[in-house]
């Protein structure tokens, strides 16, 4: 009857962890009417590469395909209600992790792009830089490091 009890409980606890830990995958959306000057923003300044692409929704990828962001134009017909309303320009931020901030902070400078926060070091352990998209979205460009004591 012990052995009994004990397999159900493990079979139950593995069923209900395995639900847990399940595989996710995030991608952010953003809603505008600025796919075009988004796409060449984030192709262009950022290097990122269109997974998908039609007259409504813009899919992309950073440069190692490890990551994806989509945009979606607003009030679009096949869309449901709170997939309608644009973005109002506030309120979020994306992070983008990169492995030699400097460098980057260096291209983007030789490209012209406007820098809102100019590189630095944090105590928290980022060393970092942003940038502002078309939709006015700020964009922290960093490398984590140890942070100071």
């Amino acid at each position: 009857m012990k052995t009994l009890l004990l397999i159900a409980f493990v079979f139950c606890f593995g069923i209900s962890n395995a639900q847990t830990t399940q595989k996710m995958k995030l991608n952010a959306g953003i809603i505008t009417e600025k796919l075009e000057e988004t796409k060449q923003f984030y192709t262009e300044v950022l290097g990122f590469g269109v997974s998908f692409e039609n007259e409504f929704y813009l899919l992309l990828h950073t440069p190692d395909h490890t990551a994806e962001t989509s945009f979606l134009k607003p009030k679009h017909p096949s869309q449901k209600p709170i997939f309608q309303p644009p973005f109002n320009g506030k309120g979020v931020y994306l992070t983008i992790e990169v492995e030699d901030v400097d460098k980057v902070y260096q291209a983007l400078k030789e490209k012209g792009t406007a820098i809102e926060i100019e590189i630095r070091d944090e105590v928290w352990g980022d060393r970092h830089f942003a940038i502002i998209d078309p939709n006015g979205i700020g964009i922290d460009i960093v490398t984590y490091t140890t942070p100071e004591d």
